[in-house]
This record gives C-alpha cells, structure tokens and sequence, in this order.
C-alpha cells in the first residue's frame, strides 16, 4: 500500500508532526503504538475518550497477572510501556481525520491543534464519527435499531482481519474493528494491526513474501544461524527467492539490510540477563511500597540491607 519508497523503518521525509498517529490510548492502541515505535516510526497516541476499561472494577483475565491486577495499575503500565517503546503520549480528543492532497492525513484535536501522521491506526472503542471525512458515510457507518431507537455505529466489516481498510494508510483496531471487548484481545489484535502496517511499509521498500514480516522478538545469540553472516550466502538465498523482476544490485541492497536486521535481533546472556533485570524493576517500580515490602521474605530483606551496606533500623 502506498506510494512512497522510503525505508522500511524510519521517518518518512514528507513534513509529517509523526509517521503513526492511534487513535485512543487502550490495549489496542497501546499494543499498536509499542510494535510502530519499535520499528523505529515516530508514533503519537492520543489518549482522551470514553473508556470501557476506566468502568472495570479489576482486570482478572489478562495474562500475566493471576492474581488480576486493578485498572490503574495497568493502565499505568500499558502507557509506560508505550512511552518507553519511543511513543508520544497526548491527552487530546481527536475529532476529525481528513486526508491530504499528496498523501497521509490532517488530525484535529478538541484544543483546536492541527496534526499530520503518515498513517493513522484507529483503536478507540465507542467513537469513530471523527474518520466521518474520509469516505461515504453509507460505507464507513451503519445504522441499527437499539432501546426502541436507531442509533449510527462504525462498521466493524469496513476493515479486514488484519485492520486494513480500502484508504491507504489508515487502519482500524480493536473493539472498533469488532475484534471483542476484552482487553487481551484488544491487546492482541493492535499489535496484528500494526504489524500489517509494517508489513506494507516493507513491501513499499521493496520486500516481498516471508522477507515482508518484520518480528519484534530477540533472539539467545547462541541460536544465530552462520548462513546470514556470509554475506555471499544471503544474497544468494535472496535471489533464489527474488521476483523475476529484481536485478542483483536490489537483491543485495535488501539482502544486507535484512541481515543487519537478524543480527540486531539476537542478544547475548549478559545483554538478556540485564534487560530480564530492568522489566522486573521496571514492574516493581509501578507496584505499591508497602505490599512489594509485605510480600518479600524478612530474611531476603535483611540479606539485602547486609550486602548493601544499609544501617538496618532498630527498634525502641
């Protein structure tokens, strides 16, 4: 999709204030934020809207937490998450999207702010009247009877499985693609969403067929296959898979860059030890000082205040 050959990963030269703009800072738009942010794409989630989740006593099915986990808390986490992940947070409602004449879209915020994005993933759950301007309300809007009334919803069907839709750059996550209510589901179905709009970003540089996939995940260094640090040998595995219309010098232009791609993936013990170290402090950081004192053995505590050198406190 779309006409620029620009990187796969990385801004786009085109004056845009992002290259990602979501719509709703949920699951869904959160997860979405995380996978564009990651890839390297300048990514702004605006956050302000009715939220199911804020109407959620706790949250007891999201995997990960089997003792659940209040919404706060997770809230909390999921945005940063976002933020870490390079994503720029913005407590603004976005009420209209309007295409640009060369190419991405123009996002108006309550505040009045004007916006330009590249590409706009649309995960807010209740509310999409604000992609109004972007085709035939008869396409974009359905109308069904609800409490003796009729009242106008997003079409769920307008996007496909995977959250593309017929407009070029604009996607749709979560319940507002009718994925389900859940906020693992909605979780899961932002980032399926985001990785088809990096998959299309990468067919646009010029990757095709299973080289298109972009995988988020890091990989035991010890794992790490020789064929990809030949580089005779992967040009060589590209052109035996290259469309007939690929000359040499692309194969390996894309070749090399993919394979700098799998070497950035795979980490050493000593690397994987000290990020494991970080996302369990990171963790602990957002939990309450009292039940993480409360839930930590005494005697790990005064080996802790031992090896640390703290003067352990005594009592009158």
């Amino acid at each position: 999709m779309g006409a620029d050959r620009d990187d796969a990963d990385g801004r786009t030269d085109r004056g845009f204030d992002a290259d990602v703009a979501v719509v709703g800072g949920g699951p869904a738009g959160c997860a979405a934020g995380v996978f564009t942010a990651r890839a390297g794409l300048e990514t702004t989630v605006f956050d302000r809207g009715p939220s199911s989740l804020r109407r959620c006593a706790v949250l007891e099915n999201y995997l990960g937490f089997p003792g659940g986990i209040d919404v706060e808390t997770f809230r909390k986490l999921a945005r940063d998450h976002a933020e870490t992940a390079g994503c720029r947070l913005r407590e603004a409602l976005v009420e209209s999207v309007a295409l640009l004449a060369d190419g991405g879209f123009r996002l108006e915020t309550q505040d009045g702010k004007a916006h330009r994005a590249r590409y706009v993933i649309a995960a807010s759950k209740y509310d999409g009247s604000y992609l109004r301007g972007l085709d035939d309300p008869d396409a974009l809007f359905v109308t069904e009877e609800r409490d003796g009334g009729t009242v106008e919803r997003f079409d769920e069907t307008y996007p496909d499985d995977d959250g593309r839709t017929p407009i070029d750059g604009l996607y749709v996550a979560g319940p507002l693609a009718g994925c389900g209510d859940q906020a693992i589901i909605a979780a899961g179905h932002g980032a399926t969403v985001a990785r088809s709009l990096l998959r299309d970003r990468r067919e646009d540089a010029g990757y095709w067929g299973r080289f298109a996939e972009r995988y988020d995940w890091r990989r035991d260094a010890a794992d790490r296959s020789d064929e990809w640090a030949d580089p005779d040998r992967r040009v060589e595995l590209f052109e035996s898979d290259a469309p007939e219309e690929y000359d040499a010098a692309e194969s390996r232009r894309l070749a090399a860059a993919y394979a700098d791609e799998r070497d950035e993936s795979y980490v050493d013990p000593d690397t994987a030890s000290r990020r494991a170290d970080r996302g369990q402090r990171r963790l602990a950081a957002a939990l309450d000082d009292e039940l993480l004192l409360e839930a930590v053995d005494d005697d790990a505590i005064r080996a802790y205040v031992r090896d640390t050198g703290i003067d352990e406190p005594t009592r009158d």
